[in-house]
């Protein structure tokens, strides 16, 4: 595809463009859901599997899965998970006043929290969540290696803005642990995650972004540590 791409999120409004063309489609802003599963739970593949059928392909939805390490030691090291993850789903945990953290989990826009595999719970969680107003209107633009997002916000309070890129699936062949002797599809693999930028929300951001490959492309304007994602952006 020739040009540059873009999203943009006006509350709850999603628009996609390419430059020099007119606007594309506009539909309601996606809604955030995160997986966070391991190729070493056994109770794990249900979600993993409802996630990568019914999530990973909606468009009304940014799934994105979290592989984490903590079962790792059980015999089986999982070839996705990053310590930096596991960092993540504890921030979610001390923010909702949680003790502990467990798989497979998802966390809808940052807020809610439900068992992976509980399928209704999760679609009833976004349904409510789509019928939200967000309170940032944000804009993403890749061009070339750069990537170009500009936010501004009608309440200001501390944001972070995150940059999240993923592996739209693979399958995964488990040789040991609870898993042993299982080929298991995954989808939306999270690869990397950074935090690019603090924001107070008082004044437009601006920001220009490096970003290499055709990996898909998440923004995430979330509130400190383990906040409530308030809008979110993707170029595929």
């Amino acid at each position: 595809m020739i040009g540059q791409i873009g999203i943009r999120a006006t509350g709850a409004i999603a628009a996609l463009w390419l430059s020099l063309a007119s606007p594309l489609a506009a539909d309601t802003a996606p809604v955030v859901v995160e997986l966070y599963t391991s190729q070493g739970c056994s109770s794990c593949p249900p979600a993993d599997d409802y996630f990568h059928r019914e999530l990973a392909g909606r468009d009304d939805v940014i799934a994105l899965a979290f592989h984490v390490d903590y079962w790792d030691y059980i015999g089986w090291k999982d070839i996705h998970a990053d310590p930096a993850f596991t960092q993540r789903q504890h921030s979610y945990a001390r923010a909702a006043g949680h003790r502990s953290v467990y798989t497979p989990q998802m966390i809808v826009n940052g807020k809610d929290h439900v068992v992976g595999a509980h399928p209704g719970k999760v679609e009833g969680l976004i349904k409510t969540h789509k019928n939200g107003t967000a309170a940032v209107d944000l804009s993403i633009m890749r061009d070339g290696n750069q990537l170009r997002i500009k936010a501004s916000a009608t309440q200001p309070k501390p944001m972070q803005v995150h940059i999240i890129r993923y592996k739209p699936a693979e399958k995964v062949s488990i040789k040991r642990g609870e898993n042993a002797g299982r080929v298991l599809t995954y989808a939306n693999i999270v690869s990397e995650w950074k935090t690019v930028k603090d924001w107070n929300g008082r004044s437009a951001l601006s920001a220009n972004v490096r970003v290499k490959g055709d990996a898909p492309i998440v923004v995430l304007i979330q509130g400190e540590n383990g906040g409530p994602i308030e809008t979110a952006a993707r170029i595929k």
